[in-house]
């Protein structure tokens, strides 16, 4: 007899049983949700971004019979207010923030998922605070390095999509393309509302088609709405910008914190935003950890083969 495993799908898409906004600063409030089950196993999950907020598919994940999942919109991002903001957002208070979150909510013992950049944040949350996490997913992980920013913005994913990087690329004046993000920066704080708009939208495209191995349209209309494409790229540039506030081996000088902690780290083989070398290089640093290559997958959670391992990884850490 053959034993089939049979694949994982998005649990339904519920509503919040409780929101709160939580001043962090005299600039920041931030949105934080609670799905599921109060009496479940603690789950904090941190988004990508920076700048895309959570959304509905962040909750289905998770059994909401199981969990009590605690969804964060960063600073800037999603409904956390004032929207866009670059005024103290800084990775060091992304991460503060989610200390914050989690005195105020009482959450010990978590689940910890973070996703794309999230990761990043959840690594370095966690590097502070081990003796709360129960177990670390770490989805598509995007750690921020020189390697990986230089792949997306100068030389690597625009061979691999050499005419959707035409489109970003031939969107900034000529007399500008030796420095295309800084144009970008620009643009998206300039006063012109509809060149700023425009800006957002080419750079949001940029992101989407590299996101998703096989096109997708729907993923491709999301980015281009105009509140998140603004959201994405005024934060995305404002980090990148900065290289995210960090040196290229901060995250790494730290790795020790985290030998006890079992940590599971899932990646699509044909991640074209945050190369598999990404979480490859985590991996080694992390000898405990599992790593899971997903074979047809790039860098986004809606594939199904990267839904079903997600959540099969979710379910093995109750």
């Amino acid at each position: 007899m053959t034993w089939r495993h049979e694949m994982h799908i998005l649990y339904p898409a519920i509503k919040p049983y409780q929101t709160h906004l939580i001043a962090v600063d005299d600039t920041h409030t931030l949105y934080v949700e609670e799905v599921g089950n109060p009496d479940g196993i603690p789950a904090l999950i941190l988004h990508d971004g920076p700048g895309q907020g959570g959304d509905i598919m962040l909750r289905r994940f998770f059994d909401p019979q199981l969990f009590h999942m605690v969804i964060i919109d960063q600073r800037g991002a999603g409904r956390s207010e004032p929207f866009g903001e670059i005024k103290d957002n800084t990775t060091s208070l992304l991460v503060k923030d989610i200390a914050l979150v989690c005195e105020r909510l009482n959450l010990s013992r978590l689940v910890l998922l973070g996703i794309g950049f999230g990761a990043l944040l959840a690594l370095l949350f966690a590097q502070k605070k081990p003796d709360i996490i129960k177990h670390l997913v770490l989805s598509r992980p995007f750690l921020a390095d020189k390697k990986a920013l230089d792949w997306l913005y100068q030389q690597g994913a625009n061979h691999i999509y050499p005419d959707y990087w035409q489109e970003f690329f031939n969107f900034v004046p000529f007399e500008q393309q030796n420095d295309v993000l800084g144009f970008y920066a620009k643009a998206l704080q300039g006063n012109d509302e509809v060149n700023r708009m425009a800006a957002a939208k080419s750079f949001a495209r940029w992101q989407a088609h590299c996101s998703n191995l096989h096109a997708s349209q729907e993923l491709l209309e999301r980015f281009e709405e105009p509140h998140f494409a603004l959201g994405l790229a005024m934060l995305h540039v404002h980090y990148i910008k900065h290289h995210y506030f960090m040196t290229d081996h901060a995250l790494f000088t730290q790795m020790q914190v985290l030998a006890a902690l079992p940590v599971s780290i899932i990646h699509g083989r044909y991640d074209m935003i945050s190369p598999l070398s990404q979480a490859w290089r985590l991996h080694q640093a992390l000898p405990q950890s599992t790593l899971t290559i997903i074979r047809e997958a790039g860098h986004s959670d809606d594939e199904p083969s990267f839904i079903d391992a997600l959540i099969g990884c979710t379910l093995r850490t109750c």
